[in-house]
């Protein structure tokens, strides 16, 4: 890919004015595809890997629950070192160094230092693997699935040096916007681990519940879950160099510079890192709270710490599809604008994101509330139905945080445009404090069924805290955001997603077939379900949208009918 995309002749958010303005907004939208069709086919592979990931070791069940845990680890520490901290803050700082003529040397020694640190951060965790696995997990845990646990993280553990590697070589291409490779890359990733998972099922065979005890782990075992993982993140970050190459970055290990060179980025990183730890005090109690619910995995109608990473994964699909796409393309585009000196442009790219993100993120949230069972059902098409049903509770928890979630990320990623990563350090204390107390909340006043239903309402709690927060110290330091505009978007996008979701629910339940009770292929037939509900759900929402005249549901219209007569032709 090009290190500018191109403008295409008939824009995907073009206006009647012509200019600049056209420009910014297609290329933002030919980011956003392009970005959007990488994370689709990476979602879709990513599906197929968990659905035979959860045909060998299950999912309320001992050894799920056991590489669950383990496996939060490097994403966990990802999260911290990686997600949370290099995603933010990178691609402003490299967009500036980049306006420089020395800035390649300022480039080059973000990139050596970020891998150093991310290579001893990641020897001293394989090391402390145990004493992290016993802080991960519930005290009812059992000394077997804890070691179970630590075995399986002591292969994995070494993800993380390859998350960094990914996120920090993605940063750089994403602020030459080179996009597409980033997105793109996670494909690989999958195919690498479904590789591994067809070896593992060709010799052990499926899960079985009388098989899942301690003593039927062995280390081959062990090994052929873990270690392909590991090989397809490593593929996935190494594959990065390849674009860099192309584009003509050369990376060259660089540990010294002029004196104060980085200070800016330390300064941002340090309180980015600490907000993510508090973060993630909530993730490890969070966690806890779900582990607790029944470890074991004797009953399959209680949700656990392996039912919410499921539920997790398939809630984040239409975030990740859609909502960063768009807000990594526009991320570089605020950075830009700010580093010029355009307030103005500034405050119209965020406006306009968070109007953006609340058509199909309000949507989203109806569409996953109403096809959460055949969701759940496609991707785990080999667990029984109180196992799906607990997944599919979760999902509903989750999906209420959806629209607060896409405007949140927005919001935050331009604090770190801003340059203050401060104030998002302070934020996330009470979002961290709401999501604990509503997870406790759940797990002292209700059934063990409901724990995790707890946790992932806990996240949307959070979520809501976070951007009221947010948002009203962005609006101080740009000088407002169109307030009005904004509100009336998701009001008017929430009453056409009521709307949308009691119709897909009426047709899902008269109408359509059960997918549990029915004889055909419950991927087949969910697909189908999801397929006719979805359809006449987003009939209806877009209806509802232009009848009450608004004007961001032309720009996704515009978006996918463009591109299917492109398809067509």
């Amino acid at each position: 890919m090009a290190e500018s995309p191109d403008v295409p002749e008939s824009s995907d958010f073009a206006d009647a004015e012509g200019g600049p303005q056209v420009r910014r907004r297609a290329s933002l939208g030919r980011a956003t595809a392009i970005m959007t069709a990488g994370t689709g086919v990476s979602r879709i592979l990513g599906f197929v890997r968990n659905a035979m990931l959860v045909a060998a070791i299950g999912v309320n069940a001992f050894g799920a629950n056991a590489y669950d845990v383990a496996n939060r680890i490097p994403n966990a520490l990802y999260a911290v070192l990686a997600a949370g901290v290099l995603n933010s803050v990178l691609v402003p700082q490299i967009v500036r160094a980049f306006r420089r003529e020395d800035g390649k040397r300022t480039v080059d020694r973000i990139v050596t230092i970020g891998l150093a640190i991310a290579l001893v951060v990641t020897v001293v965790c394989t090391i402390a693997a145990p004493f992290i696995v016993r802080l991960y997990s519930d005290a009812s845990w059992t000394q077997e699935q804890r070691s179970l646990a630590t075995a399986f993280a002591l292969l994995v553990i070494p993800q993380l040096f390859f998350y960094a590697a990914y996120t920090i070589l993605g940063q750089v291409l994403n602020a030459k916007e080179q996009f597409g490779p980033y997105m793109w890359a996670p494909a690989l990733n999958n195919v690498v681990a479904i590789a591994g998972l067809g070896f593992y099922l060709a010799f052990y065979g499926r899960f079985t519940p009388d098989a899942d005890v301690a003593s039927a782990w062995t280390a081959g075992r062990i090994a052929w879950i873990a270690i392909p993982a590991t090989l397809a993140m490593a593929a996935q970050a190494l594959i990065l160099l390849w674009p860099l190459l192309r584009g003509g970055y050369r990376p060259k290990m660089v540990f010294r510079g002029p004196k104060g060179e980085l200070k800016t980025v330390r300064v941002i990183a340090g309180w980015a890192l600490a907000a993510v730890l508090v973060e993630q005090v909530g993730v490890t109690i969070a966690v806890k709270v779900a582990s607790a619910a029944d470890p074991t995995g004797a009953s399959p109608w209680i949700a656990g710490n392996a039912a919410y990473f499921n539920a997790l994964m398939i809630y984040l699909v239409p975030h990740s599809l859609v909502t960063v796409s768009l807000l990594t393309a526009l991320g570089t585009t605020v950075a830009k604008h700010y580093a010029a000196g355009d307030i103005d442009a500034t405050r119209d790219d965020v406006a306009r994101g968070l109007r953006i993100t609340a058509t199909f993120t309000s949507f989203a949230t109806a569409a996953l509330i109403v096809l959460s069972p055949m969701l759940a059902r496609m991707v785990l098409p080999t667990v029984s139905v109180d196992e799906v049903a607990s997944v599919a509770w979760v999902i509903i928890a989750l999906s209420l945080g959806m629209v607060p979630l896409g405007a949140m990320v927005l919001v935050k990623r331009v604090y770190f445009v801003l340059e203050d990563a401060r104030g998002i350090f302070f934020i996330h204390i009470p979002m961290t404090i709401a999501w604990i107390l509503t997870a406790y909340g759940a797990m002292w006043l209700f059934q063990r069924q409901f724990w995790t239903f707890g946790v992932a309402l806990g996240l949307t709690v959070s979520n809501i805290v976070g951007l009221s927060l947010r948002a009203g110290g962005l609006r101080k330091r740009l000088g407002g955001l169109g307030g009005r505009g904004i509100a009336r978007v998701h009001w008017l996008s929430a009453l056409a997603a009521v709307v949308a979701g009691g119709v897909g629910m009426l047709i899902r339940v008269y109408v359509m077939p059960n997918v549990d009770e029915a004889s055909s292929s419950p991927i087949l037939l969910g697909g189908l379900v999801c397929l006719v509900v979805g359809g006449v759900m987003a009939l209806v929402y877009a209806a509802m949208l232009k009848l009450t005249r608004v004007e961001e549901i032309d720009s996704l219209l515009g978006t996918v009918t463009r591109r299917f007569r492109r398809n067509v032709r």
